[in-house]
Parts: C-alpha cells; sequence; structure tokens
C-alpha cells in the first residue's frame, strides 16, 4: 500500500445541512482527504463514535441539532473528544467565535470558504492532532511499561519472601496454619490502626502489604537454631533458652544478606527483618534481643508481636490446653503497656471478633503437631 493511497490518508468528517456547501467542501478536500459526510447533528455524531475521524467540519447553523450543541456531545464523549472541531459559520459576531471555542472548538472557517486558507487551517489542526496523538500515545505506552515493571517488581517481592518463608517452615517446629493466622492477624491489626494518627504516616496500603507477606519470616532465624534445642520434646534448660533466643538475630542476619543481594539496606525486605530481629521486644524494655522500649520498637515489630502471643494463647501446648477466644483477648488486655503497645491494645480489642474469625478460619488439624515454646508474656 503506498503513502499516497487513500486508506493512509486522513479522514475529514463535513456535517451541514445545505447539499450544495457538502459538495463544495468534498471537491476541495477529495484530492487530499478521506472525506465523509453528515446533513445533520445527530448523523454526525452517529458516524463520529462508530469510526472516529481526524478532523470534524462542522456548520454551526443546522436544524434540530445546531454545531454548538453538536459539539458539546463530542466532547463528551470519550471516544471523541480527541477529534478537533473546526466551525464552519457566516457568522461574524465575537460572542459567537468566543461561544464556539467554549465548547470545544480548535478554529473557524468564515463562509464563503477559502479553499486556500480552509486547506491550511485544516492542515495545521491536523499536524497538531498527529503531534497529539503521539504524544498520548507515549504517554500511555509509558504508563503500561511501568505498570508491567511494577507487577514483574512485586512477583519478584513475593517470589523472594515465598522461598525464604519455605526455608523457615523447613526447620520450624510451628504449623503452617500459625503463619497463616498471623499474617491475617497483622493485616487485620495494621488496618484496623491506619487512620491513627499515630500510625497513619507509616501505614499505608503498599506498607500493609508489605506487612502481610513479611509476617511469615518472623521466625526464619530458627534455621540456625541447633537440632538438639528447636527439635527437644521437653522444657528447654536455661542456657538452651538463651541459644533459642538468638533466633532473632540470626533472622536479621539471614534477610539482611537477602538485601544486600538487592544492593540496598532499605528493600522491600526492611519489614521482614524488622519482624524477625525485633518482634519479641516488648512494650516497657523487658523483650529481646535489644530490650528495645515504646516507640523504639518499630511498628512492624509491635504489630507482629501482639498477633504471634494471641495465636500462641489459643493454641494448644505440651505445657497446656488452648486457651479461649476470650481469655485471651483478657491475657493481652492486661499486657497494655507491659508487653504491647497501648494503641495497638486498644485496635486489638475493637476488632477482637475479626482475630477470632481468622482463627477459625485457619484453624489447625486435630492431630497437628503441639508447639513446644511459651508466649513470652
Amino acid at each position: 500500500m503506498s503513502a499516497d493511497s487513500p486508506e493512509q490518508r486522513p479522514t475529514v468528517l463535513v456535517v451541514d445541512d445545505v447539499p450544495e456547501n457538502i459538495a463544495a467542501m468534498v471537491a476541495m478536500l477529495q484530492d487530499q482527504y478521506r472525506v465523509r459526510v453528515a446533513n445533520r447533528g445527530a448523523k454526525a455524531l452517529q458516524l463520529a463514535a462508530s469510526s472516529a475521524p481526524d478532523l470534524i467540519l462542522l456548520d454551526v447553523s443546522m436544524p434540530e441539532m445546531d454545531g454548538y450543541e453538536t459539539c458539546r456531545h463530542l466532547k463528551a464523549n470519550p471516544a471523541t473528544a480527541h477529534v478537533p472541531v473546526i466551525f464552519l459559520t457566516a457568522r461574524t459576531d465575537e460572542l459567537e467565535e468566543a461561544r464556539g471555542f467554549e465548547v470545544g472548538a480548535v478554529d473557524y472557517i468564515m463562509k464563503p470558504v477559502s479553499p486556500p486558507v480552509a486547506r491550511a487551517r485544516i492542515a495545521s489542526q491536523l499536524a497538531l492532532k498527529q503531534a497529539h496523538d503521539f504524544l498520548r500515545d507515549r504517554s500511555a505506552y509509558l504508563e503500561a511499561e511501568v505498570q508491567r515493571r511494577t507487577r514483574e517488581i512485586l512477583q519478584i517481592e513475593d517470589a523472594t519472601i515465598i522461598a525464604l518463608a519455605a526455608l523457615a517452615e523447613t526447620r520450624d517446629n510451628e504449623t503452617g496454619n500459625h503463619i497463616r493466622r498471623t499474617q491475617h492477624y497483622v493485616r487485620a491489626l495494621a488496618r484496623a490502626l491506619r487512620h491513627d494518627p499515630h500510625f497513619s504516616a507509616q501505614l499505608d496500603d503498599r506498607t500493609i502489604d508489605l506487612l502481610f507477606k513479611s509476617a511469615p519470616l518472623h521466625d526464619i532465624g530458627k534455621v540456625g537454631i541447633p537440632d538438639s534445642i528447636l527439635l527437644k520434646p521437653g522444657k528447654l534448660t536455661a542456657e538452651e533458652f538463651e541459644i533459642m533466643k538468638t533466633h532473632t538475630m540470626l533472622g536479621r542476619d539471614a534477610i539482611a544478606d537477602a538485601e544486600a543481594q538487592c544492593g540496598t539496606r532499605n528493600s522491600f525486605l526492611r519489614y521482614a527483618r524488622e519482624i524477625a530481629q525485633y518482634h519479641h521486644e516488648k512494650w516497657d524494655g523487658s523483650g529481646y534481643p535489644e530490650g528495645l522500649a515504646g516507640d523504639d520498637i518499630p511498628v512492624s515489630a509491635r504489630l507482629m508481636a501482639l498477633a504471634d502471643v494471641y495465636d500462641a494463647l489459643i493454641s494448644r501446648r505440651v505445657y497446656k490446653p488452648a486457651f479461649s477466644h476470650e481469655e485471651a483477648v483478657r491475657i493481652i488486655a492486661e499486657g497494655r503497656g507491659r508487653h504491647f503497645d497501648p494503641d495497638m491494645v486498644d485496635a486489638f480489642q475493637g476488632i477482637a471478633d475479626e482475630f477470632h474469625a481468622i482463627a477459625l478460619r485457619f484453624a489447625d488439624p486435630e492431630h497437628e503437631p503441639q508447639r513446644r515454646l511459651p508466649p513470652a508474656i
């Protein structure tokens, strides 16, 4: 197909209720453009919506629907809003011209039409439209490319976290359902706090999503604990418990190594690292590994601490039966300001039923092995 073939020429829609005017415009334009015609505003809207032209020459004075009203409808339709409209008119009133520009026209051609003037103005507007179309297409391409790259990044994040979580589960005596429950507890609590002035700046949608993904890595450091301690069926000695507590630092180091591969210490794994290192810290400073207190404990770790303890309380242990949901809520309330962030306890009490629903949804099978370590209450 040659560059001058009719199929590749710009399309101009001529709208006029006078047959002689239409014939004159067709004769003037047909050597350069594909020309379509309509003798009413409604017909013009129908043709333009079915296949948008590159430019519309629109008579102002028409019966039923004048040019101004027709132009308003064209600009209100996303399929035709980008098509330049040039009014054809015998009116010379400046107010009429202003009205035309207000409804979306880009130019006026006065009747009787001067062919050289008309061709020049049409060519000028088509050149502008071509530039606008290029920029619009380029913008759409860039937006699509950003979305594609964003999806790729999220997939890489998910794959990395899933791989690390799978590694943790190979050595952890906790159940898979414990991991799922704590994930959902953390997200529910974070959502309950997102509009609290103390947390709103930190708990946006992106952060909450990363917290949900990162929660399964809270005990990843147990991969470095000797089997003789990790799998011991009885109660740990004081010395053994000190070794067990090092899983927080081992987890931090494992995730930090993964971050180093990303080339940054502030990667998407930041929350996983904070949770692994600090979720055994207590609000009053009596936790481990560093004895942090209050707001010095990262928000991510404070969320995980409450979620982890709640799940430990409602789960069976070698040394205890599962506490009821109501008893677990009472115990956590008693830890307000001591073990847990007071604001988080308040938020938890407001959504305690949601925690209970999550626990029921991901309940452990009856034959599931019991966890050994007690909650750090």
